[in-house]
């Protein structure tokens, strides 16, 4: 009898092996070339790890900073900056990477490619872009235990992103709104399982009601004032059913796509009076870090090619567009304004585009 053979090995189930071994807080080789590089995740290194790490690389490791840090630090980078580690304790490069009191480093210098590489693979992990790294030429023995991923797989998987697959769909009665059909896909880079819950009887021959929504388990599932999520969840749906039937897509993106570790260390920022950009580029991060492949895949296999878009954020829609799908409207999605999200909801339409009323804003109610 033929063996089945689990030798083949596609650039997604690297990546995933090597997002899994940086979330253990173990190190990962990236290669790129003849260049190999050690690189170990701060947010999930141990103390003794990092030390561990730093006596194998003899000294000669740097700490990864993005440019949204490096710029909080006062340092104008488009690609953020490497600070040499030599004697920096594992404290001291946390503060460096995140801290809010922290001190402009007093020697650094551009970081290469294989540290944004790094930073983008923290990301996908969900973790904090703050990377330590290490050029590996010549001791590559003390290293030869940890997984191996080219740098080049982290562009080649735009296919893994939009691979998706209906595993199960149901009825849901739900609260004044009736019954629902709860359709689960799964797949993707990480095969996480994704939702859309289609509500009324929509036409997907026509331009369909759609709104993505991406989880906020703060705002919809316990109602933080802080934002407006559940709000919009709640009357995104309805409004659904009053346009006769559409779809909402609720992504798996907690924390505009960096995770509710980030997104909780982020509210602590706030709590200190930071706005919701300005917290996240203290922890290294974009403003967005939100991706639309998994909706897109979504609707396709829903055999929806028109929507008429339930947003206020244009970024959707332009994703939605450039991917083929014609956005043929929009509707806005709005919550109640309180005092605890007013300046969240400023933010975003000040420094993210989202589109708002200027009336509704203009004094809490």
């Amino acid at each position: 009898m033929d063996r089945f053979s689990f030798r083949v090995c596609t650039p997604a189930m690297e990546i995933e092996r090597a997002v899994a071994e940086l979330r253990f807080g173990r190190p990962v080789i990236l290669e790129s070339g003849k260049e190999k590089h050690a690189v170990l995740a701060l947010d999930c290194a141990a103390p003794e790890t990092y030390d561990a790490f730093a006596a194998a690389s003899e000294d000669r490791h740097a700490l990864f900073v993005t440019a949204q840090r490096a710029h909080c630090l006062g340092i104008s980078s488009s690609l953020g900056i490497a600070v040499p580690a030599e004697g920096m304790s594992f404290d001291a490069a946390a503060r460096l990477s995140y801290a809010l009191d922290a001190k402009a480093p007093g020697e650094w210098r551009e970081a290469d490619p294989a540290m944004s590489a790094a930073a983008e693979l923290a990301r996908m992990a969900l973790l904090l872009p703050a990377m330590v790294c290490t050029e590996i030429k010549g001791i590559e023995d003390r290293f030869e235990a940890c997984h191996r991923l080219d740098c080049a797989h982290l562009s080649d998987t735009r296919h893994a992103r939009q691979d998706f697959t209906e595993v199960v769909r149901t009825r849901v009665p739900l609260k004044d709104l009736g019954d629902a059909q709860f359709a689960v896909f799964r797949g993707g880079l990480a095969q996480k399982d994704q939702i859309a819950i289609i509500v009324g009887d929509p036409d997907f021959s026509r331009p369909v009601s759609v709104r993505i929504h991406s989880s906020c388990l703060t705002g919809d599932l316990c109602g933080s004032l802080k934002c407006d999520c559940g709000d919009q969840l709640r009357n995104g749906l309805a409004n659904l059913r009053a346009a006769g039937g559409g779809v909402l897509i609720y992504l798996d993106q907690e924390g505009r796509g960096t995770g509710i570790g980030s997104k909780m260390r982020a509210y602590g920022y706030q709590h200190q009076g930071l706005d919701t950009i300005d917290a996240d580029a203290e922890l290294g991060l974009e403003p967005d870090h939100r991706r639309y492949e998994a909706a897109i895949a979504i609707l396709r296999l829903l055999g929806i090619s028109s929507v008429v878009l339930h947003t206020n954020n244009p970024t959707k829609i332009a994703a939605i567009n450039a991917a083929g799908i014609k956005v043929v409207g929009r509707m806005p999605t709005h919550g109640k304004i309180t005092a605890e999200n007013l300046n969240y909801l400023r933010t975003k339409a000040s420094k993210a585009d989202h589109i708002f009323d200027p009336e509704m804003l203009a004094a809490t109610k």
